[in-house]
């Protein structure tokens, strides 16, 4: 799943979240998601940073257009934090809300949302840092806060409502082409055999996202990997025939 991530309108990424370690990749984010849906891509990551750092939605006029413009099936993060503005996105469209900070800090609250907008339209967005001994421990507000919980603790904590998908990032690995984290990837659909994942941080060439779907993950963000041109024109319309 291609990833466009939106900081003042445009295209950018940031190493390891990190607002002052910014990439632009372009302007005009509808331009970039019409040739990511020429390559063959159905559904589309969007981050809005402005967002998640305000709790408003900065870009939602481009999140609008990305919705109505492309054809693509959007799944959106950034900024969303309480019902009426994650009702207010699935009514125009979205597919899929992404769910960060809050469903570490105030899981009742999610969990409500799963019960009205049923479990398949939130994805948690679960960021871990590996302590020494290798826990999985969640950071939360842009992975500033640790959050002194595992995240193990916190999945157990949604296996009584349905919980349907996750989005796990290792922040370590994000943006820094250092190879996707199969190891706990595998550890979390071990411990939960029903879950829809997607990894995200790490993903360097299509070997990587080949890996991915051998371990069983769902879907893979991918970010830099793909703006930069590591993964080549010819690879992603093969691995998407495959899937």
């Amino acid at each position: 799943m291609p990833a466009i991530d939106l900081r003042q309108g445009r295209c950018v990424r940031l190493l390891q979240g990190d607002y002052a370690r910014e990439t632009v990749y372009g302007d005009n984010p509808l331009q970039m998601a019409a040739g990511l849906r020429k390559l063959g891509f159905i559904s589309l990551h969007v981050v809005d940073l402005d967002g998640a750092r305000s709790g408003n939605q900065e870009n939602a006029a481009i999140v609008r257009d990305l919705v109505s413009a492309t054809g693509l099936a959007v799944q959106l993060g950034g900024g969303i934090r309480d019902s009426a503005t994650l009702r207010d996105w699935l009514d125009r469209g979205v597919e899929r809300c992404v769910i960060g900070s809050v469903a570490v800090e105030d899981p009742d609250r999610v969990r409500s949302w799963m019960k009205e907008f049923g479990p398949d339209r939130i994805v948690l967005a679960l960021d871990v840092r590996l302590t020494a001994d290798g826990q999985p421990q969640l950071a939360t507000q842009g992975w500033t806060k640790a959050s002194g919980i595992t995240l193990w603790r916190c999945l157990d904590g949604y296996l009584g409502c349905g919980l349907a998908r996750v989005l796990c990032t290792d922040i370590g690995r994000d943006g820094a082409m250092t190879g996707p984290n199969l190891g706990l990837y595998r550890e979390m659909l071990y411990r939960y055999p029903g879950l829809t994942l997607q990894a995200s941080g790490g993903v360097r060439h299509a070997a990587d996202l080949v890996a991915l779907r051998e371990a069983g993950i769902h879907a893979a963000i991918t970010g830099r990997a793909l703006l930069d041109g590591c993964i080549r024109k010819q690879e992603i319309k093969k691995l998407l025939h495959v899937a």
